[in-house]
């Protein structure tokens, strides 16, 4: 019997179909990774053409992932917000917990810092976008939650209260990232005077 040379995106073991779905897989990253960079320098409202193009897929390709503009932002939005929120179990591995906690916290502000334009169309009042905002705080509340009980914060630290507050101060301030810190200053001190 002859042995079937098997390409990088193939396992041994799995039909050839498997492939085009790999393939698919790889495209629709793509389409999400061009969408999100051409959502921050272009606006929601960008060309698909102009997303396909980054991508390297026709705009077919996008339109087959994505009938719908609304699918399109709501699966950025989501892959950044998943991103966001897994780093704060990566940060926790790698940094004493006050730090990782103020690094997630940065992390967090520059998330909502680049998504004016985004927050816009998720508060459009399209019914695609309904479920992103408990998506959101089903991702965030948990990761925070968790760098505050390994921080040693106390339990009646709201995280919501907190995930605002960053926000807040996320909006418009040209010094967020100061701001985020003397927010984290005054955890310190609470965990200090504790």
């Amino acid at each position: 019997m002859a042995v079937v040379p098997v390409s990088d995106d193939e396992e041994p073991s799995t039909p050839a179909g498997r492939r085009r779905r790999v393939d698919a897989r790889r495209n629709e990253d793509a389409v999400l990774e061009a969408a999100a960079a051409v959502f921050a320098s272009s606006g929601v409202d960008a060309p698909v053409r102009q997303i396909a193009q980054a991508a390297g897929v026709g705009v077919g390709t996008v339109y087959r992932n994505f009938p719908q503009r609304s699918d399109l932002i709501a699966a950025v939005f989501r892959r950044e917000v998943d991103a966001c929120a897994d780093e704060a179990a990566t940060l926790a591995a790698r940094f004493a917990p006050i730090d990782a906690l103020e690094r997630w916290l940065q992390r967090y502000a520059g998330f909502i810092a680049t998504k004016q334009g985004l927050a816009a169309a998720l508060h459009s009042g399209d019914p695609a976008y309904d479920a992103l905002p408990a998506y959101f705080d089903q991702r965030f509340r948990p990761a925070l939650e968790d760098l505050l009980a390994r921080a040693g914060l106390p339990p009646d630290l709201d995280a919501g209260d907190l995930l605002r507050a960053v926000a807040d101060l996320s909006h418009g301030a040209p010094r967020s990232e100061r701001m985020v810190a003397l927010l984290v200053d005054g955890l310190r001190h609470r965990l200090s005077s504790g």
